[in-house]
């Protein structure tokens, strides 16, 4: 048996908060976890509503019942199957609807990159693959993937703000994980300001407000 694989035109949805214009000076393209909705995921950043940040949340190309046969539905971005197509794929959506954001906005305007749990692997996938111009990095709930070359695009990374924010409480973020982010760093010389706050698998409104210092 063979496998084979074709390349089709799929339809992709996004969700936003705010309103694309000369007026926005803030860009944020964020990509929600496993088994969220992107609609739901933004209930997460309604702190931006503020009539100069324009948020944009993709949904991941597959979808699939939660439980069963019927219910709520969840979305996700790759599975182990065919993975690497899955990669691709993302990259190209993803990179399709950057170019359709940036070009109803400014040129001077403040691109932030934000991925949330398994958002977080494919947003870094996305980045280093196509290097889009961003200047922050903000990786929440999640770890930077392992098999990534992020030393081979330092010169990319450079002056370029680099965030790491998971709760104290968080099941996925265990202390030997956090130990695993350290040996990404140190053996590919790049940095994430790291930031644990009180909570679990989540975007409590207190560490988004504190992140939102940073950036401002």
């Amino acid at each position: 048996m063979r496998a084979n694989s074709l390349v089709v035109s799929k339809t992709a949805h996004y969700f936003s908060l705010g309103e694309p214009g000369p007026h926005v000076r803030q860009f944020w393209l964020v990509c929600h976890g496993y088994a969220q909705l992107a609609d739901e995921f933004l209930n997460d950043f309604h702190l931006l509503e503020n009539g100069h940040t324009w948020v944009v949340a993709p949904e991941g190309l597959n979808h699939f019942y939660k439980k069963g046969f019927a219910g709520d539905v969840g979305a996700n971005w790759m599975t182990r199957r065919f993975r690497d197509s899955a990669i691709q794929d993302n990259a190209i959506y993803l990179q399709t609807l950057y170019n359709h954001c940036l070009g109803q906005l400014s040129s001077d305007v403040r691109i932030i990159l934000l991925g949330f749990s398994q958002g977080t692997a494919t947003v870094c996938r996305w980045m280093l693959r196509n290097q889009p111009h961003f200047h922050d990095l903000v990786l929440w709930a999640g770890m930077p993937p392992e098999d990534l070359d992020y030393a081979a695009h330092r010169e990319y990374l450079q002056n370029k703000n680099l965030y790491l924010l998971y709760g104290a409480s968080d099941p996925f973020l265990t202390p030997d994980r956090i130990e695993q982010v350290h040996d990404i760093e140190g053996k590919n010389g790049v940095d994430f300001e790291e930031t644990r706050f009180a909570g679990g698998h989540e975007i409590p409104d207190t560490a988004l407000r504190d992140l939102l210092k940073k950036l401002n």
